[in-house]
């Protein structure tokens, strides 16, 4: 028997200090008990930004002045399949509250994993908590180049993502290296990503790591990582649905475009990722030749944001 595909509209709502409304599910209601992203049913002929906005209306008493899509998940339950069409709200007018009875509560971003959510709330977790650009470090040449280059890049280009990649470098000095980066008093309020094997990760007691394919495709369980943050790099449909199947938190999607790193490398394109990015219950974020031009077109195809080199090298 097939299962009923049920088409939901969703919101992240920040209240501009670094807040995020809640509202809990009614203990009768499918997941009732646990926390969720405010929003309902998307009816026929609605679009899902109009259904949201009517939805908000109605259960918080809110009404909508700016929105942006933030991500798109496809889960499945045992009885029944949703789709859930995302959206980020940074303005709007009306005091938030549980207009249908239902508590709600505006919650810290840090505190929100805390919280318990439905299984398909999870993959808009990580889009609120995950930013939109992510830099991938070129390969230094000592350690002194490496802090001053990034310290001037998060400041210059306001990055706070650092997917940390050194692979000319020995164990032992990579390891030195991110104890550095982990004390500099500029770096240790970013996001810290290493880019190594989960054993190594484990050992330097790393909140975030990146997988190579390889890496990933040996992984046989997420618990292998000790951290919060698992991601991996993906080029092919294959690694992409062992990421979804391990419940990685994020992707790299690539080459998106040809790139000077990897010259004649078939590049997978827009359409193909766009494709591959609405089939993915996770963030994606699109790597090769990227640019920060490119991050619009990013977001407008489903994907979370973009991960990039020369983009952002100082």
């Amino acid at each position: 028997m097939n299962k009923k595909l049920i088409h939901v509209a969703a919101a992240v709502i920040e209240d501009g200090l670094g807040n995020i409304l809640l509202a809990k599910r009614p203990d009768d209601k499918h997941q009732g008990g646990l926390w969720e992203f405010p929003g309902g049913k998307v009816e026929e002929g609605e679009s899902p930004q109009s259904a949201l906005f009517r939805e908000l209306d109605e259960e918080v008493d809110i009404k909508v002045v700016t929105s942006e899509p933030l991500i798109q998940i496809p889960y499945h339950y045992p009885d029944k399949s949703v789709f859930l069409d995302v959206f980020r709200i940074t303005n709007f007018s009306g005091k938030a509250w549980g207009k249908e009875g239902q508590e709600t509560r505006w919650v810290p971003i840090e505190q929100l994993d805390t919280y318990s959510f439905p299984a398909a709330n999870q993959p808009i977790l990580n889009a609120a908590l995950l930013s939109k650009k992510i830099f991938v470090t070129p390969a230094y040449n000592s350690l002194s180049e490496c802090l001053q280059s990034l310290n001037n890049t998060v400041i210059k280009h306001s990055i706070d993502w650092i997917l940390f990649r050194q692979k000319q470098l020995s164990e032992e000095d990579f390891c030195k290296w991110v104890t550095r980066l982990q004390n500099d008093s500029t770096l240790h309020s970013k996001r810290l990503t290493l880019n190594c094997s989960v054993g190594l990760a484990n050992n330097l007691g790393a909140n975030s790591v990146h997988l190579t394919s390889d890496r990933l495709m040996a992984l046989s369980c997420r618990e292998e990582f000790k951290g919060r943050f698992l991601g991996a790099s993906c080029h092919t449909q294959e690694e992409l649905n062992k990421a979804v199947s391990l419940k990685c938190d994020y992707v790299t999607l690539s080459p998106i475009k040809p790139t000077h790193s990897h010259p004649g490398a078939p590049a997978l394109g827009w359409d193909v990722a766009a494709s591959m990015i609405s089939q993915a219950a996770l963030p994606v974020y699109l790597l090769g030749g990227m640019n920060s031009n490119d991050l619009s077109q990013a977001q407008n195809i489903g994907a979370q944001g973009i991960a990039a080199i020369s983009a952002w090298y100082l």
